[in-house]
């Protein structure tokens, strides 16, 4: 009967619908609305001059930061950005949502951390379910060798034997109840005798550090010693002994105190330095027989050593060098042993060099032997030290290796070749883009960690046991099942996404794509030397998927930094596989001022040089286009930090190359900043950029400055701005820079200039994570991937 109605009702419901279009009546189109308006905040010009050259801020008022009346007006005018932000976003909504979703699946979910095997202890830090900051854990080794996973034995609880095997050193969830809500360690440092955790808590108040000491045995704090504006620490004395630096208000290390754990008596002061261009710095020797203490300044660099089984018995100067040197000391069976960038023969040199002395007879730099002949084909760019090997990461051209030298070393064979110590090298993947050493916290431990980083490859932590020659992947996200392989024991029982590899060094499929979960069977990974408007050739390295890419077609996003001498960070980000699987291109620009090439790569991109990073960027932008590696009007451009300033100088100069950008927590306009610091910098800053009372320094940060050099009736791209109330760089340098661009460009609404802020710290909070990363995402695709 039902299908019989339904039979009568269709011919009825065609009736109607005959009857319902010949009563139709169009409606008229209704116009697009109209775009948002861009917030105009008020003008309050202020006069500058110096050198003979004078100039108007007229949102100098934005970084007064103890003006009431100027800080109410920031409030309603960065209000007014969030709500304009919103608006141009609010067509891509659904875009965001699913981008997040995107991302959010790809985040490893972190729950323990590997853990770090210390004497007889293992630690670690996990999440414990519903909350926001993790557990700094340990156990002992012993009961711990069929423990593989953080949830079974449920927090640490042996069903088996019925024991609770796991210790709660450290939760920074109470942390944050102590520091108003907020837990971020800067510092944390476990006592050589296991018995003491000493770490410090940013004091988001007071805007400082803040050291404590908590004794492990009864998990209470100590009652000393307890101190602000904390910058170093390191233990002497076998655990009984604590030395820290503390800063004065402009946040320079000046001070070096020592205190004896467990006694009444009042800290020490070590060393105090009063003069404004001398920073302190301490640390210890990895096997605890020593501590360093690092005195430099702009004119010079100085060791001193002191005796950890002594603290208090004085300190003597082991190095003296120019300045803006690297000085790094360790100590291995009565030798002294030296890694810097020092001037070599009273020649400067391009790279770090291994120096080595007797302990005895260290008092002088003439007493300092070379260990390595100079290559200039194996850079060694770092070194780790345990008991029985010495590690050298080096880099042969653009290629990075890892290699391990038994120690001791042979003293007739000072100032060798490399290859004469019989190094075994160690086995890699393909496309590494930096090496990172580990904890490695146990001296005489034989098992050396690394964190392997690559452009087509997730992240990997790695052991490798030199002695016996296994290495073992111990954490490194799946992302082809969208797991996280971990290690914590000597067996397992997980699924094959997650179990650990273990290997022979000689192994010969030791570089094989499955066995570090490489990605290269779907994303290519490219190495171009990019010719610069002054011949250099610049290192450019090219991400895209293998199965979208279009000659001259794909939309491309570069990346630089070049500044303090940092490697770039070409790692492989997942947020960034969203862009990769829609057919972007991922670029990376080794521009000069940053590292990896040497110490006069960076010095020929900072200062007076400055604009041989920016010229240096737009030459690779150019060659994705030239090449059609891009197409011309889809390059986008990216910068953190300092490289906002590289991206942002780079659009002053060339608005039309790029279509849209990128600027996170920029540095925008250093001019006003480095002349009136409204928050303390460090001396790596005026060398890094200049010091404006030079005045040649002074005109080359006048010619790189994005604030001061914006194209008046220019066409500018789609710029998204990120910042933070938290940033080194004050959050009006953002909005200054936002103001002055829609002011002086042309106004386009297709082509919006927005400020995106938040007070949260993004890294601490998974969520805004994928949040901030989806809108990112949702700009470029919406700007130029139409």
């Amino acid at each position: 009967m039902r299908h019989l109605l339904t039979a009568v009702r269709r011919p009825l419901l065609r009736h109607r619908a005959i009857l319902q279009r010949a009563n139709f009546k169009p409606q008229k189109t209704q116009p697009p609305p109209s775009p948002p308006s861009p917030p105009k905040p008020p003008k309050k010009p202020v006069a500058f001059s110096l050198h003979g050259e004078s100039w108007d801020d007229e949102y100098n008022w934005m970084s007064q930061l103890n003006d009431r009346v100027a800080m109410r007006h920031m409030d309603v005018y960065m209000e007014q950005e969030e709500k304009y932000t919103e608006a141009v976003m609010s067509d891509t909504e659904r875009l965001q949502s699913k981008l997040q979703s995107e991302i959010a699946s790809r985040l490893a979910a972190d729950l323990s951390t590997p853990p770090v095997r210390w004497g007889p202890w293992l630690y670690y830090r996990r999440v414990e379910e519903g909350k926001q900051y993790p557990v700094l854990c340990r156990r002992l080794a012993s009961l711990n060798e069929e423990f593989i996973s953080n949830k079974s034995p449920s927090a640490g609880f042996d069903f088996t034997s019925g024991r609770k095997i796991e210790q709660k050193l450290l939760d920074y969830n109470q942390e944050a109840e102590r520091f108003g809500g907020y837990a971020y360690e800067e510092l944390s440092e476990v006592s050589p005798d296991h018995r003491y955790l000493a770490y410090t808590m940013y004091d988001k108040d007071n805007d400082y550090f803040k050291l404590s000491v908590r004794d492990l045995n009864f998990g209470s704090l100590c009652n000393k010693p307890q101190a602000d504006r904390v910058s170093n620490i390191a233990w002497a004395k076998d655990g009984q002994a604590l030395l820290y630096v503390v800063t004065n208000d402009k946040k320079r290390p000046f001070r070096l105190y020592c205190s004896m754990l467990g006694s009444n008596d009042e800290d020490v002061l070590l060393l105090e330095e009063p003069q404004e261009n001398v920073h302190v710095n301490v640390r210890h020797t990895k096997d605890f027989c020593f501590l360093t203490v690092n005195v430099f300044s702009t004119q010079s660099s100085k060791v001193f050593l002191i005796n950890a089984a002594d603290p208090l018995a004085g300190m003597t100067l082991v190095w003296e060098c120019e300045a803006n040197a690297h000085c790094i000391i360790e100590h291995h069976q009565g030798y002294l042993y030296l890694f810097t960038d020092a001037a070599l023969l009273d020649q400067p040199v391009d790279h770090h060099y291994l120096l080595r002395c007797p302990v005895a007879s260290a008092c002088s730099p003439r007493n300092w032997e070379n260990i390595f002949i100079n290559d200039h084909e194996l850079i060694i760019e770092d070194i780790d030290f345990c008991n029985s090997h010495l590690l050298l990461t080096v880099r042969e051209e653009s290629k990075y290796g890892l290699y391990s030298v038994s120690l001791p070393l042979n003293i007739d064979k000072a100032g060798a070749n490399l290859k004469e110590f019989n190094p075994q090298k160690l086995p890699l993947p393909d496309h590494v883009s930096q090496i990172l050493p580990g904890p490695n916290y146990d001296f005489y431990s034989s098992t050396m960690r690394f964190t392997i980083i690559s452009p087509v490859m997730p992240d990997a932590v790695v052991d490798y046991d030199l002695l016996n020659g296994k290495w073992t992947i111990v954490q490194q996200q799946n992302l082809l099942y969208e797991r996280t392989r971990v290690l914590y024991g000597t067996t397992s029982s997980v699924s094959s996404s997650q179990k650990s590899v273990s290997k022979n060094f000689s192994d010969n499929n030791a570089g094989d794509d499955s066995t570090w979960n490489d990605l290269s069977e779907y994303y290519a990974c490219e190495e171009y030397d990019v010719p610069s408007y002054d011949g250099v050739l610049v290192p450019l390295t090219v991400l895209y998927s293998r199965h979208r890419k279009k000659i001259g077609e794909n939309p491309g996003l570069l990346h630089g930094h070049g500044a303090y001498g940092e490697i770039l960070d070409k790692r492989w980000r997942n947020e960034l596989k969203s862009l990769l699987d829609r057919g972007w291109i991922i670029a990376y620009a080794d521009v000069r001022g940053g590292g990896g090439r040497g110490k006069k790569w960076h010095h020929d991109g900072r200062r007076t040089k400055k604009l041989n990073s920016v010229k240096d960027y737009i030459s690779c932008a150019k060659f994705l286009i030239e090449r059609e590696v891009v197409q011309e009007s889809k390059l986008a451009g990216w910068g953190y930090s300092a490289g906002g300033l590289l991206v942002a100088s780079a659009i002053n100069f060339c608005p039309d190359l790029f279509r849209a950008a990128i600027l996170k927590v920029p540095f925008l306009d250093p001019t006003n900043t480095l002349l009136l610091p409204v928050l303390p910098l460090t001396p790596d800053d005026y060398e890094e950029f200049g010091y404006p009372g030079d005045i040649e320094d002074f005109r080359a940060i006048r010619e790189c400055s994005p604030y001061d050099n914006i194209q008046k009736d220019a066409l500018y791209p789609a710029i998204l701005v990120t910042s933070s109330f938290s940033t080194r760089f004050g959050v009006w340098e953002a909005a200054k820079w936002v103001a002055r661009v829609r002011e002086y460009s042309m106004y386009d609404p297709s082509r919006p200039v927005l400020l995106n802020l938040t007070t949260d710290i993004v890294e601490e909070n998974r969520y805004l994570q994928s949040k901030e990363a989806a809108l990112e995402t949702a700009f470029l695709i919406k700007n130029i991937d139409f």
